[in-house]
């Protein structure tokens, strides 16, 4: 059966790196945000409260510099081709992040996926809140969306392939037939079927 839909995370997936510690790093706190998403990815920490622990040390950015880092932030290596490569077999194209949408709706265009699913930054008067909403803060929320996503476009599991890196990827793991860790923690191996350990997305295409 030909795929119809594929589901990529963002951070650390279609970007090298995570975008919060990005942020985290203006502010000189990257090594303890950094600890707090290695230990959410690893899945021993709940991602909502992980997120939410995260994003309020980041109360006070400006959001004129979130904004900078957002647009200037190293895509992985064969994202772009890997992409294009998918949709020219006519495969929609999303991502799903548990990141923010000031990176995510900015690559949309840039690494030509359809369509992008993640969270709001709060911000008032220029500055983060420390607040953040959307459609990514929970541990199911990419499984939720998925099915609701296969339900839309009238997708099976075995027309989908989900590729991810961390525990908060399990939830979409669930619900597809091909199942990539990408450069992932133990935890997602263990449910897949196509493992890459080398920094390359084209090598998804490969094995598919």
């Amino acid at each position: 059966m030909s795929l119809k839909l594929a589901v990529f995370d963002f951070d650390s997936t279609l970007m090298d790196g995570e975008t919060i510690d990005f942020f985290a790093e203006e502010l000189g706190i990257g090594e303890e945000v950094a600890r707090i998403t290695e230990e959410a990815m690893s899945g021993r920490l709940d991602f909502f409260e992980s997120l939410q622990q995260r994003v309020g040390l980041l109360k006070g950015l400006d959001y004129s510099v979130v904004e900078k880092i957002s647009q200037n932030l190293p895509y992985m290596k064969g994202a772009k081709e890997t992409i294009a490569a998918l949709k020219s077999r006519g495969i929609k194209v999303v991502c799903f992040s548990g990141g923010f949408r000031t990176a995510t709706s900015y690559a949309k265009d840039i690494l030509g996926y359809d369509a992008d699913f993640s969270n709001a930054l709060h911000h008032k008067d220029g500055k983060l809140t420390g607040l953040v909403g959307g459609d990514m803060m929970f541990n199911f929320s990419k499984g939720d969306m998925l099915r609701r996503l296969q339900n839309i476009l009238g997708v099976s599991e075995e027309e989908t392939l989900v590729c991810g890196d961390g525990a908060n990827d399990l939830s979409m793991f669930a619900h597809a037939g091909t199942r990539v860790a990408f450069c992932a923690r133990e935890i997602l191996e263990k449910e897949a079927n196509i493992i890459i350990k080398e920094k390359d997305l084209t090598q998804i295409l490969e094995k598919i």
